[in-house]
């Protein structure tokens, strides 16, 4: 499956973002899919994930509360709602889908910059 992330920008402290991400394949429904993030210098840390059906969702514990994992499968896309960004949320964003163990595919990323 390919998967295109867009939505990232610019955004001020407290501000909010939304991202999305399109998956090329109708199968997207029987994937989970996740969003992780890489900030300059630091290794990429898992975001939040949400199951096939949207009905389970995980969260790091540095962005609970403050954004909202979702997804759409007639239109194979998952969206990742931030809130309150902090500069700290400043990273490459990507989106990552997995059937199994592990992620089997990465979108491209796109770039995430809060301003304090």
């Amino acid at each position: 499956v390919q998967l295109q992330a867009f939505g990232g920008g610019l955004a001020q402290a407290g501000g909010s973002l939304r991202l999305s991400c399109v998956a090329s394949e109708r199968t997207f429904r029987t994937y989970r899919m996740g969003w992780f993030r890489q900030a300059p210098g630091k290794e990429r840390e898992f975001v939040a994930a949400v199951g096939w059906s949207g009905s389970i969702e995980y969260y790091a514990d540095s962005v609970k509360g403050r954004f909202t994992i979702s997804r759409d499968n007639a239109k194979s896309t998952v969206y990742l709602q931030m809130n309150s960004l902090k500069p700290e949320d400043t990273a490459v964003y990507y989106c990552a889908s997995g059937a199994g163990a592990g992620w089997s595919a990465w979108g491209q990323g796109t770039l995430v910059t809060v301003s304090s």
